[in-house]
């Protein structure tokens, strides 16, 4: 009788196996049926083997929607009770195992029903992050660019209207302005890299500091360093000048900028200076709150200072 029980239990242990070496196969389709068939042979020698439903269980939930699951674990869990039922003839004695069983295992569904809705309200907190962050990324783009623009094309047309003598040559360069804000438009609508840095990142510098000519400042420009810039870093370093110049333009009351890049092995650094008026108590006024959050996004810093006029420094890590 003891051979007999110790062969049963090996039988039932050999099942166990067999079905583990089946959920490393994991068959779609077949995957459930062959189990339920392993473990009505495993329980039929060895009624243990009712536990190793507290790891089948999830299984089930895992793969099936909840109705099917919860039918195909009826099928599981009422074979403990089929089986010692035929054996003995007792239909209550695996009856408090099959219930233990059930309500456990609508506990674990309700669980992952919960954990499915907190995914879900993840995913959509994440979506509309991201939708925000998209919309503040344009919203930046369109300020120091076509916002841009069109101030300088206004500034040109009132002064083609003031001085007639020199209206020609206010006129072209209002005219060149709006082809440039229009090609920054068409790059901005089919998602692709600014119009500006078509060349290099020193060319479309240095096309900026020449503009500042039409508003009657002198501009100088250098660069030190030919080390290649990914093309996020010289988009930011792009916008960050835009947005130093527009405050030249708008606030400094400047005769003088000076614009420095300096690139080396492991930092490029853009330097804006102006002899203006300076950035007083409240620098952050001056649009450096936007650029700011834009060079953080690549691991740079900005700092705002007053020497002789005001310095803007943007340092990015390479």
């Amino acid at each position: 009788m003891d051979d007999f029980s110790a062969t049963r239990n090996l039988a039932a242990l050999g099942v166990v196996l067999l079905g583990a070496v089946w959920f490393a196969l994991r068959p779609p389709v077949l995957y459930l049926p062959v189990l339920l068939v392993l473990f009505v042979g495993a329980e039929w020698l060895n009624p243990w083997t009712t536990f190793t439903l507290f790891a089948v269980l999830p299984q089930v939930y895992a793969r099936l929607p909840e109705l099917r699951a919860f039918l195909v674990m009826t099928l599981f869990a009422a074979t403990p009770w089929a089986t010692w039922y035929a054996k003995t003839g007792d239909p209550r004695g695996m009856l408090p195992t099959t219930l233990s069983i059930v309500l456990f295992s609508q506990l674990f569904s309700w669980v992952l029903t919960v954990i499915a809705e907190r995914n879900r309200a993840i995913a959509e907190l994440s979506r509309n992050a991201g939708v925000a962050a998209e919309r503040e990324r344009l919203s930046a783009e369109i300020h120091d660019t076509l916002a841009q623009g069109f101030t300088s094309i206004v500034t040109l047309v009132q002064a083609a209207r003031s001085d007639p003598e020199g209206g020609a040559r206010h006129l072209d360069l209002a005219l060149r302005t709006a082809k440039e804000n229009l090609a920054e438009a068409r790059a901005l609508v089919a998602a692709l890299a600014p119009a500006a840095l078509d060349g290099s990142l020193a060319q479309a510098l240095d096309r900026l500091v020449a503009r500042l000519e039409e508003d009657g400042i002198s501009g100088a420009f250098s660069v030190s360093g030919t080390k290649s810039l990914p093309t996020t870093v010289e988009v930011v370093l792009l916008r960050a000048a835009q947005e130093a110049l527009t405050n030249v333009r708008k606030h400094s009351g400047a005769a003088l900028v000076v614009v420095d890049l300096t690139v080396t092995d492991d930092r490029a650094v853009l330097t804006v200076h102006d002899d203006g008026a300076g950035f007083g108590e409240n620098p952050e006024g001056f649009g450096l709150r936007g650029m700011r959050n834009r060079v953080e996004q690549v691991g740079g810093t900005v700092s705002a200072t007053d020497s002789d006029g005001a310095v803007v420094v943007v340092e990015v890590p390479l």
